[in-house]
């Protein structure tokens, strides 16, 4: 019991300490894998030698950073166990496995897969014996101990020790170790890239994207405390849907076309307003209309422009960065003037 009590203790303390974080959604198509497999077999209830070789495909899809399936189809070589089979492939399988991810499980996701992992996998497989024609229901149990390459760890070298239990074979369903096989495994996997330009799932910090957006609604609140002066308009372009306000001599409020980063006429005339001797911060924000991703690039690039324009003009540019999406300011750069 008190075992128990401390596993349910210990994973209401992973849930909480990843309450902050958030898992994208994945697209049906996204955190998909594909390999091949080569391993060794040996019946349990027998001599070790001579070993059995197999060889076959793999492919993964990963539902969450926690859980996954893989199907499998491989095909069996050697003698031991067959020894009266003429054919050269023994045995067929063909198995789908569910897998659970233990380190994400009890440790958290991190945004990124860690160079080593372990994942148990159990499943169901239909095994076919070649030379007698015959078809068997069979289970697996064992665990892959993942090894994942490279900068974006888009490749991974599985080692794999399992037992494959023929459940059928004597009638009824039983796991019996003289119907069974004891494998040793060794996989590649790519996993494709996703939706999000990864190759795998990518995590938001709610925490750190709640502080940016309390601060700068706090800076609008005190902004439109005071009484906004809208500056006529100077350029009357169609289909141009720029708007720049000024809120008294502190804050500058910049607006963008949708999906543009582009200093308008207007905005340029508006930004020569601020002296050469003042200090700004610049904060680019964009309306919810694109992906998180597409946001965040194009809130970045509105910053920068009013920025590098800034500096051009011998303003000083204490800081400026991008946000993403904020509701109440929509498509805009926010200035304001520290002195």
């Amino acid at each position: 019991m008190k075992k128990f009590l401390f596993m349910i203790a210990l994973m209401m303390g992973v849930v909480s300490a990843n309450a902050q974080i958030a898992t994208q959604n994945s697209n049906a198509l996204d955190n998909i894998g594909i390999g091949a497999t080569i391993g060794l077999s040996t019946p349990l209830d027998g001599p070790m030698f001579p070993v059995n070789t197999f060889f076959g495909l793999k492919g993964t899809k990963d539902f969450t950073p926690y859980f996954g399936v893989q199907l499998e189809a491989l095909a069996t070589l050697g003698d031991n166990h067959f020894g009266d089979f003429k054919t050269a492939f023994k045995a067929t399988e063909i198995g789908a496995n569910a897998v659970f991810n233990v380190f994400n499980i009890f440790g958290g996701y991190k945004g990124a897969p860690r160079w080593f992992e372990m994942n148990t996998v159990t499943g169901l497989g239909w095994v076919h014996y070649t030379d007698v024609k015959t078809n068997f229901l069979a289970a697996k149990t064992g665990l892959d101990l993942v090894f994942n390459i490279g900068k974006q760890k888009a490749h991974s070298i599985v080692v794999t020790p399992a037992i494959f239990w023929n459940l059928t074979r004597n009638g009824g369903i039983k796991f019996n170790s003289d119907a069974a096989q004891f494998t040793l495994a060794a996989s590649y996997i790519y996993h494709f890239k996703t939706s999000n330009g990864t190759h795998h799932f990518k995590t938001w910090d709610i925490g750190a994207m709640n502080d940016e957006i309390n601060y700068l609604k706090g800076e609008l609140d005190e902004c439109q405390r005071k009484q906004p002066v809208v500056l006529e308009r100077i350029v009357e372009a169609p289909g141009d849907s720029s708007t720049i306000v000024k809120f008294q001599n502190d804050f500058w409020l910049v607006t963008f076309e949708t999906a543009k980063a582009e200093l308008s006429t207007e905005a340029k005339f508006i930004l020569n307003q601020i002296g050469n001797d003042a200090i700004v911060d610049v904060i680019g924000t964009a309306s919810e209309d694109g992906t998180p991703e597409f946001n965040q690039r194009i809130s970045e690039e509105r910053a920068a422009k009013v920025a590098d324009y800034l500096a051009k003009r011998g303003v000083r540019v204490n800081s400026w960065k991008g946000i993403g999406v904020d509701p109440l300011t929509g498509r805009a750069v926010v200035v304001k003037t520290l002195q």
